[in-house]
């Protein structure tokens, strides 16, 4: 395999410099891609909840469709007030977070396995694999998971340290990183079930068992606590649909087929330096879209690959079994309660945030089965190989494989676009004056789903906390409103247009006293929600009503000549309009929808760059 029984190797020195080196030439790497990312879709209504919030227990503790995570939520409660949209600061985290991932990472291969060469093999997998550049792209993910990234590793090597040397210090360390693994993931209470099959598979078996039986109790004592706090919260927990949650598994077939897409269309693919190719989700994210044939070949080439370690290593078996459990508890369970109904097998199944942590375990699992654990008696079934650089082709094949799938995930503009969106709704907001009313659509779907996120989509949650002065935002157009401004698809502010039906005024404008006046339009006006624009010019304020087919509305109308907006729901042939109180006179209707203007001037003039 990757040594022989009984060899030691010199120059540990060596092997920790090239491990240094190798974590610090991927993070250059990365950074090529982090620094063109820029916050997208969950991130948005995380930051804009952290600034409604106080740093509270019901901000902190509250479960996010089965996800308990107040250290991330700590973090975007801080992003919001360290420049809101502070895309600096969140590269500069993500890649301090992933140096500190990666150092946890080599620390563990180090105490688990010895400082020998070998131990570079996994550690290259776990620095180049693509399972975890999805996750590296989406602000989100990187403050949800990359600290357990660091957790898992660090805890471990504390326990491996436990065992060998009994000194209850370490368990403490092995604690304290579980707990600061779950502030963050809900992923982080697998920590001590993976210490547990650690120990009876390579650190002891029994015996250690009970010797440690102490840091056993100490470990029950984290997780016990943390699940009464998490299905407390869980059950009661409000979602964005204001309703909390209820727990409903997905059919037969789909939960099958799920699990199987992810297993086969991402774990193994990705775990070979797949996908290859992506299917984009807007332009700022994509999922695995691993080839069928590619699918087959991985899965033979992993069928293989378990093959021959188990052929050779002792327990290599419990390796794989631990990876295929922590699989379909810690990766499939979850998707099965959330969102799989929505999102559908083949959406879940090829998205690799799901499964962007596991590369942690992917890694311990590749030393596990192919190199003897520090001081293991009786590492080989069989005689180990005398060629043992048969790994060198392996290794070159997975790394060029690995750079050519990152490259195609990086040959799409990623963040630009959505950073050009909402800086230049930033600067629009801020040269307009205190007070002026913007109408409160929805962002571009590029920015946020509003199918997903509801209000939280709104221009006045993803960019009200941007604008330095007071603005007045309006879900629906009502009244005599000065001037009303609205968002066009590029991020500028432009006036509003009521774009649709239009009834032309006459030579003259329409009297409108107390009985209604009928105006024929022009086309059918189809059932539904719709904005009623009414020029008029009065000698004194008036209310007006406004009826479209049954339906009715009642806006204020000023005094002299302007207009009025009357939202009202309904369909019909004709507008009816009546004047209660002072009599008005009408000029041109127009019924519709809100737009841009396309011939009024936009603010700013032109689009900032992303």
């Amino acid at each position: 395999m990757f040594s022989t029984q009984g060899m030691r190797f010199r120059g540990g020195d060596a092997v920790l410099a090239a491990g240094l080196v190798m974590v610090a030439v991927q993070l250059v790497w990365k950074y090529g891609l982090v620094s063109r990312t820029y916050f997208r879709q969950d991130d948005f209504m995380f930051i804009a909840r952290g600034l409604e919030n106080p740093l509270s227990w019901d901000y902190l503790m509250r479960i996010d469709f089965g996800h308990l995570m107040p250290g991330a939520f700590a973090i975007q409660w801080a992003m919001g007030r360290l420049g809101v949209y502070n895309d600096v600061l969140a590269h500069t985290v993500t890649i301090s977070l992933q140096a500190a991932a990666g150092l946890a990472l080599l620390r563990l291969l180090r105490v688990l396995f010895g400082t020998r060469p070998a131990i570079l093999v996994p550690l290259g997998f776990a620095l180049l694999t693509p399972m975890t550049v999805p996750g590296l792209s989406w602000w989100a993910v990187v403050a949800e998971t990359l600290p357990f990234q660091i957790a898992l590793p660090m805890a471990l090597a504390s326990h491996v340290h436990y065992t060998r040397t009994g000194r209850f210090r370490h368990a403490l360390a092995a604690a304290a990183w579980t707990v600061l693994g779950m502030v963050f993931f809900v992923k982080a209470p697998f920590i001590p079930v993976l210490a547990l099959v650690l120990t009876v598979g390579w650190l002891g078996g029994a015996g250690a068992l009970r010797r440690l039986w102490r840091g056993w109790l100490l470990y029950l004592a984290v997780l016990v606590p943390y699940a009464v706090v998490f299905f407390r919260q869980l059950f009661t927990s409000v979602q964005l649909t204001n309703e909390t949650f209820s727990p409903e598994l997905p059919s037969a077939e789909v939960a099958l087929k799920s699990a199987w897409t992810l297993l086969t269309g991402s774990l193994i693919p990705t775990s070979l330096g797949g996908p290859w190719r992506w299917q984009p989700i807007g332009e700022d994210y994509a999922l695995a879209a691993t080839p069928p044939a590619l699918m087959w070949v991985s899965g033979l080439a992993a069928v293989a690959a378990v093959a021959v370690s188990v052929w050779w290593r002792r327990r290599a078996w419990l390796a794989w079994a631990t990876l295929l459990g922590y699989f379909l508890l810690a990766d499939v369970v979850p998707i099965m309660l959330g969102r799989v109904e929505v999102l559908g097998p083949d959406l879940s199944g090829f998205e690799l945030r799901y499964i962007s942590s596991t590369a942690v375990l992917v890694t311990v699992v590749i030393g596990l089965a192919f190199i003897p654990v520090e001081g293991e008696q009786r590492p080989w079934l069989r005689p180990a190989p005398r060629f043992t650089w048969w790994w060198v082709p392996v290794a070159l094949a997975f790394a060029a494989s690995s750079v050519w799938s990152v490259a195609a995930y990086a040959d799409r503009p990623l963040g630009r676009n959505v950073k050009s969106y909402v800086t230049t709704g930033a600067q629009a907001l801020a040269r307009v004056p205190a007070g002026t009313v913007v109408l409160d659509t929805h962002v571009p779907e590029n920015v946020a789903f509003a199918a997903f996120f509801y209000d939280y989509a709104r221009h006045s949650k993803v960019l009200g906390s941007t604008a330095p002065h007071l603005i007045t935002w309006t879900e629906r157009l009502a009244g005599p409103v000065p001037d009303p401004l609205i968002f066009d698809p590029r991020g500028r502010l432009r006036p509003v247009r009521v774009d649709g039906v239009t009834v032309p005024s006459k030579d003259s404008c329409t009297p409108v006293g107390e009985q209604e006046v009928i105006f024929r339009l022009p086309a059918p006006i189809a059932p539904g929600e719709h904005t009623v624009q009414i020029s008029y010019l009065n000698g004194a304020p008036t209310m007006l009503n406004v009826r479209l087919g049954l339906a009715h509305s009642t806006v204020p109308a000023g005094k002299d000549l302007g207009r009025t907006f009357a939202p009202i729901t309904g369909g019909g042939t004709e507008l009816a309009v009546r004047a209660i109180g002072a009599g008005s006179c009408v000029g041109e209707i127009r019924i519709g929808t809100p737009v841009p203007s396309d011939t009024g001037a936009p603010v700013p003039p032109q689009p900032l760059a992303g």
